[in-house]
């Protein structure tokens, strides 16, 4: 059984780029470590430096990347978003918890919220 490694925003957040930290970007709740492709990319490092560190999804989306360009960023694919931060949940009112705990927000015909740990 493969697993695959679970980031926070707040982990993400810390490979901006800047400062020698790794590039880290976020697309469609996957995290991908993008430090090495900087150079290669064809529009410039800096189209991709300026979501470093952060969620990157809409901009991608809108410049309408080819299914070569998909295929590449699947190498740099390094984990996906933990269920709090991802993009669903955080529109339905996620939270995190000081003890590290999530809580999610309840699922359809049901008014309980769920708690997960994500520490």
């Amino acid at each position: 059984m493969v697993t695959t490694k679970e980031y926070t925003r707040q982990e993400v957040a810390l490979r901006d780029g800047k400062n020698g930290a790794q590039t880290w970007i976020i697309i469609r709740d996957v995290v991908y470590d993008v430090t090495t492709y900087l150079e290669d990319h064809p529009g410039g490092g800096e189209l991709i430096t300026e979501f470093a560190g952060k969620d990157g999804t809409r901009d991608f989306d809108d410049f309408g990347h080819s299914g070569t360009a998909m295929n590449l960023l699947k190498q740099f694919k390094i984990g996906e978003l933990n269920m709090c931060d991802r993009a669903k949940f955080q529109k339905q009112g996620s939270e995190w918890l000081p003890d590290g705990a999530c809580v999610l927000p309840p699922k359809k015909r049901s008014k309980r919220r769920r708690f997960i740990f994500c520490g």
